[in-house]
């Protein structure tokens, strides 16, 4: 089965303790869910080719064949670097699906760099962070200057889980100055009462240790919290939980589900991509 089959699919419950699946499971209530990453793939493959050179594929920040990352360049000298993680559970997509998502900040002067990462059950979800630090410290070796953190999903929780002091080294940290968490998982308990927890393979322990939730927020970092108005109650009471934990500004956008939300990355002149930059 395909990753992304993996993801639009969650697993058939195995007994009635799995009580959430219908809580996370978005796919069952898009309208035409299946056509998305088939779209997502041409859209990305049409915007790398546009881009020509200034699109470089497959970076290595790591050992694992998984753990490279996409660079794109703007035109002329960059005014900083964004670096976008994708989601799909931990156990889905790649860097590949999401390159069309770079053309907002490209638009307005900024790299994008966008990582592949191992997935579940292969790793564990905390085995991720430290991948998604790794990358994060390999952009800014090879960057200058300010650095914004945008992630999607399982994304929105990396993005925010990797500012943990014990992950990165503080003058990358301090490089940091925006982070934008698009419908994001950030308290993991609920994943403890879904059967795709055969895969994550979280115990209660972990999923404390990896709730972005229960860190502190990062110091100096202006955070958002974004998620779409028709997406699953679940995914509300997550962003709504977190904004406030963090004390970062929510915006539920109306119209939008989780599939869609993030189309404002791709749009230059979104409200999205003007708090990701911190353009007045």
């Amino acid at each position: 089965m395909s990753c992304e089959m993996w993801f639009l699919n969650m697993p058939t419950p195995k007994d009635d303790k799995m009580t959430l699946d219908d809580a996370y499971a978005n796919a069952e209530y898009i309208p035409d869910a299946a056509s998305y990453p088939p779209r997502w793939t041409d859209q990305a493959e049409a915007f790398r080719k546009s881009l020509g050179f200034r699109a470089q594929r497959g970076v290595s920040y790591g050992p694992s064949a998984r753990q490279v990352l996409d660079f794109f360049e703007p035109t002329g000298v960059s005014r900083g670097t964004v670096m976008f993680v994708h989601g799909g559970y931990w156990k889905a997509f790649d860097a590949s699906y999401w390159s069309h998502l770079a053309a907002g900040p490209l638009a307005k002067g900024w790299a994008v760099a966008m990582p592949s990462y191992d997935l579940c059950p292969d790793v564990s979800i905390s085995e991720i962070g430290v991948q998604i630090a790794a990358a994060l410290k390999k952009v800014a070796a090879r960057t200058q200057g300010t650095i914004a953190l945008a992630g999607h999903s399982a994304g929105g929780h990396l993005v925010s889980r990797i500012m943990d002091p014990l992950l990165l080294p503080v003058d990358v940290r301090d490089r940091v100055k925006q982070i934008v968490s698009i419908s994001p998982v950030a308290d993991l308990g609920p994943l403890l009462q879904t059967s795709m927890n055969d895969i994550l393979q979280l115990d209660a322990a972990q999923a404390q240790a990896e709730s972005p939730l229960n860190m502190s927020p990062p110091h100096g970092v202006d955070v958002s919290v974004w998620v779409g108005a028709q997406e699953r109650p679940a995914f509300l009471e997550q962003a709504e939980a977190f904004s406030r934990g963090w004390g970062a500004k929510q915006h539920v956008v109306d119209g939008k589900h989780h599939f869609d939300v993030i189309d404002a990355l791709g749009d230059p002149d979104s409200t999205m991509v003007a708090t990701l930059l911190a353009l007045k």
